[in-house]
């Protein structure tokens, strides 16, 4: 029987996929409206509601859908085509953060960059933009359960930062190929500073 870990066995670093598509985030002036909406549509439950973000889900995964509040946000109307109402971004998710940090190496090496690299608290994720300006987010969960994620969505460190903190992904895949592991990662200690919207 090999004496490997998980976290020491190689990995297989052939050309990475995500594992599924696991959300959808709308951008919208009608908040409200587009929550109540999605709730009778999917027979959906809120799982955690802010002024500026609320995320909804109708079966197992913590939230399948999230609504950005534009009438917050942008206040005095669109600047261009990012700030207008209609789809923020689509997310992804892979089976472990080593996989997620090995594919950011492998776009990083095709001059392919996230414009942002967050700690949700319920998720790691990293955000990338395709040629048009549509982003797409890739992810890995940080909690084995969706009860676990549950309880954080609804605990006070994510009421105080529902967007997420900052994180160096390149200091992130060192450590991970020096064989610290993923569990080192996964928690979200520190809640502040909140990062700032970004744009590819």
């Amino acid at each position: 029987m090999s004496s490997l870990t998980a976290a020491t066995a190689p990995l297989d670093t052939t050309r990475l996929r995500p594992a599924r598509f696991v959300h959808v985030v709308y951008r919208t002036h009608r908040f409200d409206e587009m929550i109540a909406w999605y709730q009778k549509v999917l027979g959906a439950k809120v799982q955690h509601y802010s002024p500026v973000i609320a995320f909804v889900t109708y079966d197992e995964e913590h939230h399948r859908v999230a609504f950005l509040n534009l009438s917050i946000i942008e206040p005095e109307g669109p600047k261009d085509r990012r700030d207008r109402v209609g789809v923020d971004h689509l997310a992804y998710t892979f089976n472990s953060l080593r996989e997620l940090m090995e594919n950011y190496a492998q776009l990083k090496a095709m001059n392919i960059l996230p414009y942002w690299k967050l700690h949700h608290g319920i998720t790691i994720s990293l955000y990338y933009g395709d040629p048009d300006g549509n982003r797409m987010e890739f992810q890995v969960d940080v909690y084995k359960t969706n009860e676990e994620a549950n309880a954080f969505m609804q605990g006070p460190g994510f009421a105080v930062n529902p967007i997420g903190v900052e994180f160096d992904p390149d200091e992130w895949l060192a450590r991970l190929r020096s064989g610290e592991p993923e569990a080192n990662f996964f928690e979200r200690t520190v809640h502040l500073p909140v990062a700032p919207l970004r744009n590819p």
